[in-house]
């Protein structure tokens, strides 16, 4: 699984640092972060719910 994140489309909620927190973080500077690009797969339905619950879909989650 591929984890990307449109930059330019992320409002910086942090409701996908909540859902996977192992894959996700906002910095300090209040930009997201990709912390694990390519989870492992036990991490599939916490990233897949942090995709769907994002408000701007600014998350692709690929196989």
């Amino acid at each position: 699984m591929k984890v990307t994140v449109d930059a330019d489309a992320c409002a910086s909620t942090g409701g996908c640092t909540y859902h996977a927190p192992e894959v996700f973080v906002l910095g300090g500077d209040g930009f997201l972060t990709v912390l694990q690009p390519q989870p492992d797969e036990s991490l599939r339905n916490q990233v897949e719910r942090a995709a769907e619950m994002c408000p701007t879909g600014a998350i692709t989650v690929a196989d």
